[in-house]
């Protein structure tokens, strides 16, 4: 099993560097920049027309369907700018900037190791349920992520590197996996929501844990810290938050029309595009931590058992409701069974 654990910890590294990748892409904005092609001769009496429609060419249709009116609409043509243009930028400067800060991170702290050193007992610290919905909404998301950057920013990294016909088959399976896989992804959301919910309330010890900023720039110094700290709780409502804004943005454009009509799927659009960029990046950090970030972090979703000694360094708070003694020196104290119990196991 530990062989497994570290092939599980590869795997979300190669997933971290594909990401990185993508969004850092110099070629991802090589064609942004590319002049339009040359007016046609008609421009200037297209353009004369716009004016006197005020930009807005509209007729009459005996369909029910009374959107199929519209010929021309303004709105598109910012939209069509933003997605093409600004998406582009502002996803790739905030990804690529974490990136960065996290790599700059690393170099000046390196790894948060365990003070006390590994005390060969561990504590339970996530239940197989927990773990699950972790997990379930985790790799639906790493598949999500990937395929969405790749229709976002495929036509400029992509094409020019694989061709058009590979690209073409590439982003209709990608855009299969991307409709379907977000069915777990909602479902893996709703099952953390309703098991850690009670954990994330928000309390007076996390304003003091963000003031001494978690403990990460002090060597030997944690702040204490419930079963989730301020960081665990922001990141936890970052992906239910966001995880429902991209649901509902993401099935108004699956399903187009039957709630809003053309400008409401732009604005959808524009929604799901900053939000994905938004936990995308957010979830850089959470990888982060959990891999190369902070010694024993990765446990606790690995097997569900976290060293004694990690516990109570980083959530004495948590070990203190659950009856286990914060101080290192003490040997475990017998708990009831579940999430919070000692184990008797070697830790790896």
């Amino acid at each position: 099993m530990p062989m497994f654990y570290r092939l599980l910890q590869s795997a979300l590294m190669a997933v971290f560097l594909a990401m990185f990748l993508v969004a850092a892409s110099p070629a991802a904005y090589a064609q942004l920049d590319q002049a339009p092609s040359p007016a046609s001769p008609s421009a200037k009496e297209e353009v004369e027309l716009y004016q006197q429609l005020q930009g807005k060419v509209q007729g009459y249709v005996s369909i029910p369907d009374g959107k199929l009116a519209t010929l021309v609409q303004p709105e598109g043509r910012e939209w069509r700018e933003f997605r093409n243009y600004w998406a582009r930028i502002i996803s790739g400067v905030m990804m690529v900037g974490m990136l960065a800060g996290l790599a700059a991170f690393y170099l000046f702290r390196g790894k948060i190791r365990i003070q006390a050193g590994r005390v060969g007992r561990t504590v339970t610290r996530f239940m197989p349920v927990e773990r699950f919905a972790h997990w379930l909404s985790a790799s639906s998301f790493v598949v999500l992520a990937l395929t969405g950057l790749m229709l976002a920013f495929g036509r400029p990294v992509l094409i020019p590197l694989i061709g058009h016909e590979a690209f073409t088959a590439l982003a209709h399976y990608g855009k299969i996996s991307h409709n379907y896989l977000s069915f777990p992804f909602v479902l893996g959301i709703l099952m953390m929501f309703v098991v850690w919910l009670r954990d994330n309330i928000p309390e007076k010890a996390d304003i003091t844990w963000i003031k001494q900023g978690g403990g990460f720039l002090n060597n030997g110094f944690h702040p204490e810290a419930g079963r989730f700290n301020a960081g665990q709780k922001m990141i936890f409502w970052t992906v239910v938050l966001g995880g429902m804004a991209m649901a509902l943005s993401g099935y108004m454009l699956m399903f187009p029309f039957y709630l809003t009509g053309v400008g409401g799927m732009q604005i959808a659009h524009i929604i799901h595009s900053l939000g994905t960029a938004v936990m995308v990046t957010v979830i850089f950090g959470h990888i982060y931590i959990g891999t190369i970030g902070m010694e024993g972090a990765f446990d606790a979703m690995g097997n569900g058992e976290v060293d004694l000694n990690w516990a109570r360094e980083h959530h004495a708070g948590w070990l203190k409701s659950e009856g286990i003694s914060t101080d290192t020196r003490d040997g475990p104290s017998k708990v009831p069974t579940g999430a919070g119990r000692i184990a008797g196991q070697e830790a790896d």
